[in-house]
């Protein structure tokens, strides 16, 4: 990558389509429509194969000619490329032919898909010439900024509503990251950021710098097509907060596509969302291209966002694949957590039991048929939503250190299956 801007050309706007220079900025000054990075694609043609990918480190920059860094990444060489699981007893359990597990519960650093995002902001930051970075975060962010910054030497700040699952508050004071806790919900916090960015010039992964952080969710997508064997799933059942995630899977294939490493096909890409925030699957059940902003009443906390910036962006690519959104309720959530547990050993925050939970019912109502084949994305890891299934788990028995008493405890077992 030699040129100054690397593989990247330009910021272009979503909406009317004005070009703006590579700097952090995220806003059109027109229509106030989204800013997305534009690729230099003949460039990138000539220089991405499957060759040269496989040739690579094992880490989501294998595919760097597709992400908005100029240079090589400093921040997050090491992140992504996470496992491929084929889920037979879950596919038996959920009642479809073929089921995989995109399993980023063990992304590093901070076991969440939020790492690949920040890999890449920071790394574009960098070069931008910052060195305070902050986020506006329901918990993973917050987790990876304040990792990764620490990593990276730089100072950074990341904003949170004050009811987080205390794991997550945990997992950001633990690097030396300025926590600060706002009365209020994620909306709230956004909003309070988007003021903080622009008077203090810091680079806020998810305000200033969204253009860059978003596109590091395409790495999910493309490690999904590569570990398929160079083709993109039938079906993909991805957890919305924002919806980004959702797009930037989506675009991953079809840049895949453009610069022939798989071949154009039927790909459905499906929501899911809690019951409690809803606002995308619930204007998709309606026949909706737009949603009404909802207040957050749920246990997936990472979903809470009633607000989501790239609602509109996510229902018209459900629209386009023929894809469907579904919600699920805190119990629904809790039996996604326990099912995909059970079956394969995979632990889930709360956001894999949405995923797992919604693609039970799409399954079940035929949106998703019996017979073809599916990837669940699992963003986040269990351990750091405890508190929201310990006691839906069961208990422990004690008992002392006696072979007779184990011997009774197995003897109840029996009667009590039996029964």
């Amino acid at each position: 990558m030699s040129e100054k801007n690397g593989f990247m050309k330009a910021l272009k706007c979503r909406e009317c389509g004005t070009e703006y220079p590579l700097e952090a900025t995220h806003v059109c000054e027109f229509d106030f429509g989204p800013l997305e990075v534009v690729y230099d694609y003949d460039r990138i043609k000539k220089s991405l194969t499957r060759e040269s990918i496989a040739s690579r480190a094992k880490s989501m920059w294998r595919y760097r000619e597709l992400l908005p860094v100029a240079g090589e990444p400093t921040v997050g060489t090491q992140v992504g490329f996470t496992p491929l699981v084929k889920a037979d007893r879950l596919a038996k359990r959920l009642g479809i032919r073929e089921l995989w597990i995109k399993n980023d519960a063990v992304n590093y650093p901070t076991l969440s898909f939020k790492d690949r995002v920040v890999s890449v902001a920071l790394s574009r930051a960098r070069e931008l010439g910052f060195d305070v970075v902050a986020c506006a975060s329901t918990g993973n962010l917050a987790n990876s900024v304040a990792a990764n910054a620490a990593a990276a030497g730089l100072k950074s700040y990341v904003l949170i509503p004050h009811d987080l699952e205390q794991g997550k508050v945990v997992n950001s004071l633990v690097y030396k990251a300025n926590v600060i806790s706002i009365k209020g919900h994620y909306d709230d916090v956004n909003k309070l950021c988007a003021e903080i960015a622009g008077k203090f010039g810091w680079a806020f992964v998810n305000v200033n710098m969204r253009p860059y952080y978003a596109e590091g969710s395409k790495s999910m997508g493309y490690e999904i097509a590569e570990q398929l064997g160079w083709q993109a799933p039938q079906h993909t059942v991805i957890p919305m907060a924002s919806g980004s995630l959702l797009t930037k899977v989506h675009k991953a294939f079809q840049e895949f596509e453009k610069l022939g490493l798989i071949e154009a096909g039927e790909r459905h890409i499906h929501g899911a969302q809690a019951t409690g925030c809803n606002p995308i699957a619930a204007a998709e059940k309606s026949g909706l291209d737009f949603f009404k902003p909802v207040k957050p009443n749920t246990i997936a906390k990472s979903l809470a966002i009633g607000t989501p910036a790239d609602g509109f962006y996510a229902l018209k690519v459900m629209k386009e694949t023929g894809g469907h959104a579904e919600d699920v309720t805190d119990d629904e959530i809790r039996d996604g957590i326990r099912m995909l547990a059970e079956c394969e050993g995979i632990f889930a925050e709360t956001a894999g039991g949405v995923t797992v939970g919604v693609a039970k019912k799409l399954i079940e109502s035929g949106k998703i048929p019996a017979n073809d084949s599916a990837v669940l994305c699992i963003t986040g890891n269990g351990l750091k939503t405890m508190d929201a299934i310990q006691s839906h788990v069961g208990q422990t028995r004690e008992i002392r250190p006696s072979l007779r008493e184990f011997e009774a405890l197995l003897e109840a077992e029996k009667k009590t299956a039996v029964a």
